[in-house]
């Protein structure tokens, strides 16, 4: 794992010098390490021939892979260290920004139900970083918004949100018992930004464009009520499912019809012995709360 770390250290840096200074090591064991792995493996990992370093093709296959390993490895050590000192009574989760309060109220009151005493350190973390975390062994479980790539995840039951329109309560628009995606047309669309959710983020502009609906402009508000302003101000329509927008009198929410968006949210923990015991817990009540 040392070497695998000093390789990584150098494929990032695509300099023998600058990686050992990252270290702070010297060079000369930086280089007989790497040298060493090279050995090992059969395979030239550096292309030393020019005045730059380059990975060979070989570099490249095993830098995805010891970055991934090393992960692995973080995470391991995390979670012997927090067994040690009888950290596996606190759950690590995460939540994406826009959940609400009786989603929370269920995580939480399933938590406390199987696992009397557990401490649940609960962040509000987008899905994208949720997701560098479970890999990272900086979180236990969260609640992620597919579609997400699941390859070393475990996922838990799964609910859908249909998504409504948000629209000025002076637009035409507001007067129609539901609104489809083409009569949309022409109009900006405000959504949240795309860092937040790649996966969901797409997949709503892919489904708008099938229906007809391409957005003259995408803006972006992470904050629910600067999304709210930026729809009363005419700036663009928003989707939502209802709750939020319902609160705000200066503007109207209509379901959409056929119903073409539905946000699908599940827990999400880390496959394998790694995982804690208590994740599966705090994501099974998902499947019958309104999120």
């Amino acid at each position: 794992m040392r070497h695998l770390r000093i390789f990584v250290a150098v494929a990032d840096e695509l300099h023998f010098s600058r990686a050992a200074d990252r270290l702070g090591m010297a060079q000369p064991p930086l280089s007989q390490a790497v040298r060493r792995l090279e050995k090992d493996l059969g395979a030239a990992l550096f292309d030393r021939s020019h005045r730059q370093v380059r990975l060979t093709a070989a570099g490249m296959v095993l830098l995805d892979e010891a970055r991934e390993l090393l992960a692995r490895e973080q995470r391991l050590r995390t979670l012997a260290r927090r067994a040690g000192d009888g950290g596996l009574g606190t759950l690590r989760a995460g939540v994406p920004p826009d959940t609400t309060v009786s989603t929370l109220s269920a995580l939480l009151s399933a938590c406390a139900r199987h696992s009397p005493g557990l401490s649940v350190d609960l962040q509000e973390i987008t899905t994208e970083e949720q997701l560098r975390l479970l890999a990272s062994g900086g979180l236990d479980v969260g609640l992620v918004h597919q579609p997400v790539d699941a390859t070393e995840l475990s996922l838990g039951p799964e609910v859908c949100a249909e998504l409504g329109v948000v629209l000025p309560r002076t637009s035409p628009l507001a007067r129609l018992p539901e609104v489809a995606l083409a009569e949309l047309s022409g109009h900006d669309l405000v959504l949240f930004p795309r860092a937040q959710a790649p996966g969901w983020y797409d997949r709503i502009l892919d489904s708008c464009r099938a229906e007809g609906f391409v957005p003259g402009r995408v803006r972006h508000a992470a904050n629910p009520e600067f999304l709210l302003a930026l729809v009363h101000a005419g700036h663009g329509i928003a989707f939502d499912q209802g709750p939020v927008a319902r609160k705000e009198p200066r503007v109207v929410w209509r379901p959409l019809a056929g119903r073409p968006l539905a946000r699908r949210t599940t827990g999400a923990w880390p496959s394998g012995r790694s995982a804690h015991p208590a994740a599966p817990h705090f994501a099974e009540p998902v499947s019958y709360t309104h999120l």
